[in-house]
């Protein structure tokens, strides 16, 4: 019984290292408040990403079931952005100094806190992708001027 055990643990090892990307889907989003999230992107000098949504939201869910279970977003966003998460229903005095008339409401924002744009309604991961990168570079070509 030891050896079996044993066995089928050098097999889950060996597993592991050889198939990386399927354990790589299990990652996800780090999500932080608003509060948190602005203060982190300050400290640690990232860009912003901000998305406002409801649970009863439609198009909310579908973005969470497609673009953010995607994994190449969860991981540009987790390595570039600080993403924060904002319930409409719950934080309304955040969502009312954003202007949030329709969710969702996407935001994007430099690391100093200017915003270089917002997309409302929902993003496919290619497009949220492009999205990503061109804030990103944007930054970058900010940061030497």
């Amino acid at each position: 019984m030891k050896q079996k055990l044993i066995s089928f643990a050098i097999s889950a090892v060996i597993m592991m290292v050889l198939l990386p990307d399927t354990f790589a889907f299990s990652e996800s989003i780090k999500w932080y408040s608003h509060d948190e999230g602005i203060a982190s992107g300050r400290s640690e000098e990232k860009n912003i990403y901000i998305n406002f949504h409801a649970v009863w939201c439609g198009p909310c869910k579908y973005m969470e079931k497609t673009t953010f279970s995607n994994p190449e977003v969860i991981s540009y966003l987790n390595k570039h952005f600080i993403s924060i998460k904002v319930d409409i229903d719950k934080e309304t005095k955040i969502s009312n100094k954003y202007g949030v008339s329709s969710i969702p409401d996407n935001w994007f924002l430099f690391k100093n806190g200017d915003p270089p744009g917002r997309r409302k309604a929902y993003i496919d991961p290619n497009t949220f992708m492009k999205i990503l990168k061109s804030v990103q570079k944007g930054a970058g070509e900010k940061k030497q001027d």
